[in-house]
């Protein structure tokens, strides 16, 4: 016995070591689940599949070292694992690298990663769209890099570092990629984000430090790093924002890049840069799309976006498809509220206005819905879904019991994401783990998914061509 227990004592330390990493992997998983989900959630979720006395006390000990024993059984470890994103089928098999830059939600990065495209960079500064973003898609514990505010990579804010010392930071700091992608912020240029700041005093546009400058992080990070290929979101608004001068600049700085624009020429009513998400899902939602390719790769010949008609679906669902069955309660408006909005509509109609809300019928297949916007969660006016209210805008008894029953209501934040296209009806479904508020700003803020995938379908050939010339 005594030969052996120097042999005992190893494997007995062994087995501790190995009992303690295990320890720190469980514990490791839960924090990434707790980045994504509230500990209430997560307590109630484990509770369900174990029957064990979790609660948001025994999460909060044991995240802080409070509960050195803690352990978590396999039938817990399957759960929590099952709330993270699984890694795309073509994992480890990537056909080209790109960044995602104000990323909000991800439904830019849909597309490209559906075509073989690995995300190696995501920049969101909103701490709950980071958790919806975390939710939905796999960021590679060794391959990806996320951060919250661009500045920090581009230095934008240190007026004490000249040019070439940001650009520096910006080459050693990101990830080298094929594809850039940046829906940047576009509150500066949207119609209501001008209205509000107009009203408010404060300058928009370039004007606006907080948010307008963005564009110039997005233009210091393509000039240091130098993509193959570049794809831009913003509001059609941003065309024509301070008489045209705002895009003109827009345009002037990424040509002087080194960047080709695809139809950069064409302007008016026909401008293919402008799309539309009604083409492929019921919702009138135009956004400007700018498509760069670097001008030594040769890579912009015979692209244009017009070729986008040839990938609309063959049948779009209709309005009343991506509804729920059945909905809770609350997303039917109030008494108080509808007599609002109603009267304010037609106050507004006596005037010749077009202010008021949109009422949308499910059961008509033609129907199209207004542009989601992130302010839908305070009334829900630009998409009420009409359940048989008398539509007259004339003078109605707001006491009638039986209209009363048929109030119409908003959208559910399920039914917000099969109309911007994050999820089908038949589908894997989109997680949502923020508050219906924080989700509502969230898709009124996003793009119609199926739109950009579409994009990168177009792009596909010209990424492969791309990284054959890397």
């Amino acid at each position: 016995m005594q030969v052996l227990q120097p042999v005992i004592d190893e494997l007995i330390e062994q087995s501790r070591d190995a009992d303690n990493h295990k320890q720190e992997e469980e514990l490791c998983l839960l924090k990434k689940v707790l980045e994504i989900y509230d500990q209430k959630v997560v307590a109630e979720v484990l509770r369900a599949v174990s029957g064990s006395n979790w609660t948001r006390e025994t999460i909060n000990r044991w995240v802080n070292g409070k509960l050195t024993n803690k352990r978590l059984v396999d039938v817990e470890i399957k759960m929590l694992k099952g709330m993270l994103p699984s890694p795309p089928a073509h994992h480890g098999k990537y056909a080209f690298r790109f960044i995602d830059l104000f990323a909000g939600i991800g439904g830019i990065r849909s597309g490209f990663e559906a075509i073989g495209g690995q995300c190696v960079f995501t920049s969101e500064w909103n701490k709950y769209a980071v958790r919806t973003y975390k939710a939905n898609w796999y960021c590679d514990p060794d391959q990806h890099k996320f951060n919250e505010d661009i500045r920090d990579i581009t230095q934008s804010d240190r007026p004490d570092l000249s040019d070439e010392e940001a650009a520096a930071h910006i080459r050693a700091t990101l990830p080298e990629h094929d594809v850039l992608l940046a829906g940047f912020p576009c509150q500066p240029f949207s119609l209501a984000g001008v209205s509000k700041k107009n009203a408010l005093g404060r300058a928009h546009g370039f004007a606006c430090e907080t948010q307008g400058t963005l564009f110039f992080d997005v233009a210091r990070i393509i000039d240091a790093k130098r993509p193959a290929i570049f794809v831009l979101e913003n509001v059609k608004n941003l065309k024509s924002h301070d008489k045209g001068n705002t895009f003109r600049i827009i345009m002037e700085t990424l040509a002087g890049l080194g960047y080709e624009i695809a139809d950069a020429a064409v302007t008016g009513a026909s401008d293919p840069k402008i799309i539309d998400g009604k083409h492929f899902l019921p919702q009138h939602r135009e956004r400007i799309v700018l498509v760069g390719f670097r001008r030594d790769l040769n890579l912009h010949q015979d692209f244009t976006l017009r070729a986008l008609d040839a990938l609309y679906p063959q049948r779009r669902p209709t309005f009343g498809e991506l509804l729920e069955p059945t909905v809770d309660a609350k997303y039917i408006l109030t008494p108080t509220l509808w007599k609002y909005l109603y009267n304010y509509a037609k106050k507004h109609q006596a005037k010749g206005n077009g202010f008021g809300y949109g009422l949308v019928d499910p059961a008509n297949p033609a129907s199209v819905a207004r542009t989601l916007s992130a302010r839908y969660y305070k009334d829900g006016a630009e998409i009420l879904i009409d359940r048989g209210w008398d539509k007259a805008l004339g003078e109605l008894d707001f006491n009638d019991a039986e209209n009363q029953v048929r109030r119409p209501r908003r959208l559910t934040p399920r039914e917000c994401a099969r109309l911007m296209g994050f999820e089908t009806v038949e589908g894997k479904p989109f997680r949502i783990p923020v508050s219906d508020t924080q989700a509502y700003r969230q898709f009124g803020n996003s793009v119609v998914v199926p739109a950009f995938a579409a994009v990168a379908k177009l792009l596909e050939e010209k990424i492969k061509l791309a990284v054959k010339k890397r």
